[in-house]
């Protein structure tokens, strides 16, 4: 597979020829350098958006910076189940193998939203989403391993420091809090890799997940944060390293001979990290496989259309 480098154009490495990449959020940020620098590397990229005004534009901005005209977009609401269902279904229509999946979409709020589903909305989006999507994909990324699977998470799994509540993970009973809801959706980010590779083990498809450090991007702008928590994010948002940057160790992961057969990791900086302890619990990630399998089962299935919207059946369902 290709070095991890993350400019340059098809021009360049060619080592991802003939593979095909899809990275969640690849509109915007990191999301989109490492769909650029995958692009660049010569492989058939689908980038998903929400908005398909953004998409087009990071699909013709992308498609510019690197040459390649083997990259797509593909619709994909992650805080509403038959979008991922549609989603997949549509990728799944496409291409007839898959060698990586980067679930790269996030977002953080500093209030309690719910997901068209009724789940808290950072939880549902981060990490229930993402668990519908990469579950459905899986016997296409096993058909064409070796392949692999990249989990962006975030250094701020670390701030749940308890582990998971799971008597409350769609906050009802706490008072929420924007910054830890965020952290504990980044460590069932973890704690799913962790299990994923687990059930994958000698299959030839890896997992492992990434922290990609403080990143001077869109992230937690555009409404999604207000009062003291926006004002924190915007004055710090100087300090960050750019997208490009950001993005080099979801590259790497996706793309490197060096972590070939490498799974269940934490990486950072392109080098192995340590986790949280939580985040190395083996009991707590096979229950939160167990509870996502529960709480998506029979999710987002009437009323789907081939875009990913709801159609008319598509009514949000209670808890």
């Amino acid at each position: 597979m290709a070095d991890s480098g993350t400019g340059g154009g098809t021009r360049g490495s060619s080592r991802m020829l003939g593979r095909v990449a899809v990275v969640t959020g690849g509109n915007a940020g990191i999301g989109k350098e490492t769909a650029a620098a995958l692009a660049a590397m010569g492989a058939t990229v689908v980038l998903t958006a929400r908005d398909p005004a953004r998409g087009a534009a990071a699909l013709a901005e992308i498609r510019a910076r690197t040459g390649s005209d083997r990259v797509e977009i593909a619709h994909l609401d992650l805080a509403d189940l038959a979008s991922v269902r549609a989603c997949a279904d549509d990728l799944l229509h496409r291409h007839e193998r898959l060698d990586v999946l980067v679930n790269n979409a996030g977002l953080t709020l500093s209030k309690r939203r719910e997901t068209r589903d009724g789940f808290e909305t950072t939880f549902g989006v981060n990490h229930l989403g993402h668990f519908l999507l990469t579950t459905l994909l899986l016997d296409r990324l096993r058909a064409g391993a070796p392949s692999r699977v990249v989990v962006v998470s975030s250094g701020g799994h670390k701030l749940a420091r308890r582990g998971l509540a799971f008597d409350d993970l769609q906050w009802e009973r706490r008072r929420y809090q924007g910054f830890l809801a965020y952290a504990h959706s980044k460590l069932a980010n973890l704690l799913f890799t962790r299990e994923l590779a687990r059930r994958l083990e000698g299959t030839g498809v890896t997992a492992n997940a990434v922290h990609p450090g403080f990143v001077r991007s869109d992230f937690g702008l555009h409404g999604d944060t207000s009062g003291p928590f926006a004002l924190g994010v915007r004055c710090s948002r100087p300090f960050g390293k750019s997208s490009r940057r950001g993005a080099e160790t979801s590259v790497y992961l996706a793309s490197s001979p060096d972590v070939e057969g490498t799974t269940g990791g934490y990486f950072s900086g392109c080098r192995p990290a340590r986790p949280s302890r939580a985040a190395l619990d083996e009991a707590a990630a096979r229950r939160l496989w167990e509870v996502s399998e529960r709480l998506v089962a029979g999710r987002g299935t009437a009323g789907r259309t081939r875009d990913g919207t709801a159609g008319t059946g598509g009514e949000r369902s209670s808890r």
